[in-house]
């Protein structure tokens, strides 16, 4: 029966027609149900596609010159570092090579200024000490390891929050809260880098409260984490009052006031008994207006630690500027159109701080005198032949120079930008005289006026020769700092007269304007 309905089966010329025309039916589908297939995962590539260029839109951070406002801008960090933890991922890591040195964690895009830095100052020949870079990357797994939001700082900040000083569970972190107490923006960065290296020495975390445009001006330093104080911070609503003082003192949190003005008692953190007091506490509040870095050379216990670090003394505050500060791509922005419409062209670019505003005919022309004669005295800027109104056709110096001028006060740019247009050159050079804007930076914290004064400090920075009427700046010393200049500064005039020699050349590149008001307790014994 089987080999019967075999042969049936074999035999049938019907049944062997209708399985030919099916398998020749399939066959001619075939080609179309692939096309379906490729359509239709093409259609969900492109739709998939779609939803995430939506989606770096919208979370991305353009840069953009709108005002951001400080409360929002805070928000998106934390969001965004948030964000980053849940995930398990962390912030994406780039190698990127910026002379010579390679950062890592970084996005460039969130940073353009970490990146393009050196394409905007002249190349110097120091280089920071292997000890200082081993001591930063230590620092920097530090951060990454206790900064916001980590298990340590949280379980740091429970303990905090309910006044635990038993030895229970510890994370093993310490930090140090950085507090402005000064609104003009030199003296906030001369002293955050003072309390940075101070965080380096006793290996705590620094975090700093972001006041109302910290966060708009500084792209974040470390990889992987944020330096800025989390707003959510138990003791912020105590920041501007006295109880922290009368609080303080424990082994959960110490406050300390280091200002320019500080009393004899306060100057005693210097010492180093007062160190050893707060190597227990766990959160030290710090609230400096000044630059207190060179008081931290002359305290004992640190001495052998910077010697290693800064080999050479005066090259501390270059590099930790280096470091620390990079202009936010809102900033960055400003700098680079500036720079690039007014001063790239030039051959030299000298940088004039005028930090004295107009008081008198007689006294804001003898300023102005007294710049011109330290500039041509010292060959930094071309005499000017009053005599003749074309310049000599034999003259070949055509070199260019930009004058970059820094100042509160717009009368002292028009006089000096007149007398180098209104006369030709001796020499034959090509003078321009450039002056950002006309607005007095300092007055409030409002975001554009401090991005503009940030990016003044900056392009003075990138200069080749800075010339200032005083040293006693803050402005000044950071622009002199970060850029690794050795200012020329007017001598002070006598009765509103001015004699040779008109400038001298500052014997250090270092801030010195306040190196004089803090008197560690090794200064005090001698």
């Amino acid at each position: 029966m089987k080999r019967g309905k075999k042969s049936s089966d074999a035999g049938d010329p019907v049944t062997n027609s209708d399985t030919r025309t099916g398998s020749s039916e399939l066959d001619a589908m075939r080609p179309n149900l692939s096309s379906m297939k490729s359509m239709g995962l093409l259609l969900a590539v492109l739709m998939a596609a779609s939803v995430m260029f939506s989606l770096s839109v919208v979370l991305r951070d353009p840069p953009s010159d709108d005002v951001v406002e400080t409360e929002a801008a805070s928000r998106v960090i934390l969001f965004r570092f948030h964000q980053a933890i849940d995930s398990d991922g962390g912030l994406s890591e780039k190698k990127e090579q910026l002379d010579d040195v390679l950062v890592h964690g970084f996005d460039k895009e969130s940073c353009l200024s970490k990146y393009e830095a050196s394409l905007y100052r002249k190349e110097l020949p120091f280089k920071q000490s292997s000890y200082l870079d081993y001591r930063l990357k230590k620092y920097e797994d530090l951060h990454r390891r206790c900064g916001p939001f980590t298990r340590s700082y949280n379980l740091t900040l429970d303990k905090l929050k309910s006044r635990d000083r038993s030895d229970g569970e510890v994370s093993g972190c310490r930090y140090v809260i950085w507090l402005n107490s000064n609104d003009e923006l030199g003296n906030r960065m001369l002293s955050l880098a003072s309390a940075f290296l101070y965080a380096l020495l006793t290996n705590r975390v620094l975090l700093v409260e972001p006041g109302v445009d910290m966060a708009d001006l500084f792209c974040e330093p470390f990889p992987n984490t944020s330096w800025f104080l989390p707003l959510e911070f138990p003791l912020k609503s105590q920041f501007n009052g006295q109880s922290l003082l009368h609080d303080s003192g424990n082994s959960l949190f110490a406050y300390r006031h280091v200002v320019r003005d500080s009393s004899d008692q306060q100057k005693l953190f210097f010492c180093d008994e007062s160190q050893v007091l707060l190597e227990e506490t766990q959160w030290l509040i710090l609230k400096t207006d000044s630059f207190f870095l060179p008081s931290l050379f002359s305290t004992s216990s640190f001495e052998q630690e910077l010697e290693k670090i800064f080999p050479e003394k005066e090259m501390a505050f270059y590099f930790l500027g280096q470091y620390l500060f990079h202009p936010t791509n809102v900033v960055w922005g400003l700098i680079t159109r500036y720079y690039h419409a007014y001063l790239a062209r030039a051959e030299q670019k000298i940088g004039i701080y005028i930090g004295v505003s107009e008081s008198g005919n007689d006294q804001f022309q003898h300023l102005v005198d007294q710049i011109l004669a330290c500039g041509t005295k010292h060959k930094l800027l071309p005499e000017v032949e009053k005599q003749r109104h074309l310049p000599s056709s034999q003259v070949l110096n055509r070199k260019s120079k930009a004058v970059f001028i820094s100042s509160a006060s717009p009368g002292y740019f028009e006089s000096i930008r007149d007398v180098y247009w209104e006369n030709p050159t001796v020499t034959g050079e090509i003078i321009s005289v450039h002056k950002p804007s006309h607005k007095e930076f300092q007055k409030t914290q409002r975001n554009m006026e401090s991005r503009r004064a940030w990016a003044e400090i900056y392009l003075l920075s990138c200069t080749d020769v800075l010339v200032g009427t005083s040293l006693w700046s803050s402005v000044m010393d950071v622009a002199h700092g970060l850029g690794g200049l050795k200012p020329w500064v007017l001598n002070k005039a006598e009765n509103g007269t001015a004699y040779e020699p008109y400038c001298v050349r500052a014997r250090s590149m270092e801030p010195c304007s306040q190196t004089t008001l803090f008197h560690s307790c090794k200064v005090k014994d001698e």
